[in-house]
């Protein structure tokens, strides 16, 4: 998975033959969302069978295998991602095809080195979009659904290469927690190919970009927020709306939870990516 090696910091390690860069990232409060959202779940143990565990993880090693693929198992409950290496990772360089690691982590750390920093940024944004879509389907067809991108990858030459990225969430317990997730890198053939989610099981292609994200929040949120983007304090934004400044900060606390974000600045930012702002 994705986010994880940006957060203690703003700096963004290329490798040895790059150099440095330092970015200031806008959506990093949407990773420890993320993290505290996948991470805190409230497990059903008798729905965690090694047995389907080590199902999954023979998925990953053979799509490895077969596709080539970089595949990453993730498993929310324990922390642990299962990394199985396909010819994908040595034409970047990143390991020999065939080799396997665990991390004590959901994401994978040395995967993201290679991936341009604007593509992570867009990443953050997808990641939320297609969070919320899974959230309205039942949790047993979750797993019919993949998100679908185009990321840009580094190769040994210091050259970036286009890479389809897919992720699916193939484990969800019965109280909704989602369990195990998989993503699969693979060389892209088709360049001009956009992010999309697709349904597996009937080939319907679901635009992100054109998912409707308007009910997302109310319209008295949306109003609030708008006026928080203007600068307005929420006594303001009280003495405006006719309301009290308590209400004003319960719709800023409602639009922070909905939103996934730590503050308004970052509530403000993610609203426009998501057309709740413009």
């Amino acid at each position: 998975m994705f986010y994880d090696y940006l957060c203690k910091g703003k700096s963004l390690y290329l490798s040895t033959q790059c150099l440095l860069i330092t970015i200031s990232f806008p959506y990093m409060d949407i990773v420890d969302k993320l993290n505290k959202e996948f991470l805190t779940q409230p497990f059903c143990k008798n729905e965690q069978l090694p047995e389907e565990l080590n199902e999954y993880k023979r998925i990953a090693y053979n799509y490895a295998r077969i596709e080539n693929s970089i595949a990453v198992l993730s498993d929310m409950h324990t922390n642990i991602s299962y990394i199985y290496y396909g010819g994908t990772a040595e034409t970047l360089g990143i390991a020999r095809k065939g080799d396997n690691q665990n991390l004590e982590s959901i994401w994978e750390k040395e995967v993201f080195k290679y991936i341009h920093p604007d593509d992570l940024a867009e990443k953050y944004v997808q990641e939320l979009r297609f969070y919320h879509f899974l959230k309205q389907i039942p949790h047993k067809k979750r797993a019919d659904y993949f998100l679908m991108s185009k990321l840009r990858m580094r190769d040994p030459s210091g050259k970036y290469i286009p890479i389809l990225h897919r992720i699916f969430y193939v484990a969800t317990h019965s109280n909704d927690s989602m369990w195990l997730a998989l993503c699969l890198y693979n060389l892209l053939v088709d360049p001009t190919m956009s992010c999309r989610v697709i349904n597996s099981t009937n080939g319907q292609v679901i635009e992100l970009e054109k998912q409707d994200c308007s009910k997302l929040l109310s319209d008295r949120e949306k109003t609030i927020l708008q006026l928080i983007d203007m600068g307005k304090t929420s006594h303001e934004i009280a003495r405006e709306l006719f309301i009290s400044k308590n209400t004003v900060s319960r719709h800023r606390q409602n639009i922070l939870e909905k939103l996934q974000v730590k503050n308004s600045i970052e509530a403000c930012r993610i609203a426009k990516e998501l057309k709740l702002l413009f």
